[in-house]
């Protein structure tokens, strides 16, 4: 007998059902994966994926790229330094080649990671071995290579994004192909760069100057706030690997935007990453689209899968058309 003398269990006898084979229903077999075969072309693995989640929402957003790409819209790259690390340099290049990219905005570690890649060919020190003795983030050359360029923006008032690239191409890297600051630079594709002072390493080299690295990095966030005021009527934002940076920066260029006056609708946003932090789904996936001004996309999984896969959708979603 149970201790709860007073408590009976509900009954069930006289809830309502319904007809299944009339119910509305979100997902039905129409929208299911396609096996694939071997020897399947790219194409193939796009056009079998499932109409669910991020199966329909990944070939929406490529058709949303190539939409504004063809009618002159900003692409806009958002990019935290993990991007860099997993090796997806040479599919951002290429993509930018093709017009799938028209200008990028990074953190402090894109800087980092992309120059050491450029100098050396290997990059992302072992920060547990290093870190006991001090000697994490302490490579000369990075170092250097950052200061040296926050200096000539100063004094070339440029942009930090420009003056990394041009400083970093002018060395002449032997990897240079694989360096998207350089790939940039070539082009004159727009790359911005927004630091948070004290957080990379370069920021407590011997020859550092703050105020030097601050006018850089402000600059930059004047010009991407120019390239944002153009996304109206079709322009994408695409934010990969930052969690916190570049989703405030892009926030605070739409608030730019729209206090000067400039309309800022029907534009595209999505957020990549391994969780979706509250900040990429606010502050680009929701605020700026809200109010029927857009759509947004958040898209979670390993950028070294995702990135080479939304590359291959644009592809060959325009070849298609």
């Amino acid at each position: 007998m149970s201790i709860y003398e007073d408590l009976e269990p509900t009954e069930f006898d006289d809830i309502e059902t319904y007809d299944l084979f009339e119910r509305p229903s979100k997902v039905s077999l129409e929208d299911f994966a396609k096996p694939l075969r071997a020897g399947s072309s790219v194409r193939d693995l796009i056009y079998s994926l499932p109409k669910i989640l991020a199966g329909e929402h990944l070939p929406e957003l490529a058709k949303r790229i190539v939409e504004a790409k063809r009618a002159g819209k900003p692409l806009i790259w958002g990019l935290g330094g993990h991007v860099i690390k997993t090796g997806l340099a040479p599919i951002l290049i290429d993509l930018a080649d093709r017009g799938y990219i028209t200008a990028v905005a990074v953190n402090g570690s894109v800087l980092v990671h992309d120059s050491e890649i450029a100098m050396a060919g290997y990059t992302s020190e072992d920060v547990d071995a290093t870190l006991g003795k001090g000697g994490f983030g302490a490579a000369r050359q990075t170092g250097e290579l950052l200061n040296n360029a926050a200096l000539r923006a100063k004094a070339e008032t440029i942009g930090l994004g420009e003056a990394v690239g041009a400083e970093l191409t002018g060395m002449e890297p032997e990897n240079r192909e694989y360096s998207l600051l350089c790939a940039g630079y070539e082009r004159k594709m727009p790359v911005t760069a927004h630091l948070t002072i004290g957080a990379d390493i370069g920021h407590f080299h011997p020859g550092v100057d703050g105020a030097a690295l601050g006018e850089a990095t402000h600059r930059d966030f004047r010009l991407i706030c120019s390239i944002v005021r153009e996304m109206d009527g079709g322009g994408v934002y695409l934010n990969f690997g930052s969690a916190v940076v570049l989703p405030e920066i892009f926030l605070k260029a739409v608030t730019v935007t729209r206090n000067l006056g400039f309309p800022l609708e029907g534009i595209t946003t999505a957020n990549f990453d391994f969780i979706q932090h509250y900040r990429p789904l606010t502050n680009v996936v929701r605020r700026p689209t809200a109010g029927g001004r857009g759509k947004g996309f958040a898209i979670t999984g390993h950028h070294e899968l995702n990135l080479p896969l939304l590359a291959a959708a644009i592809i060959e979603l325009d070849n298609r058309a």
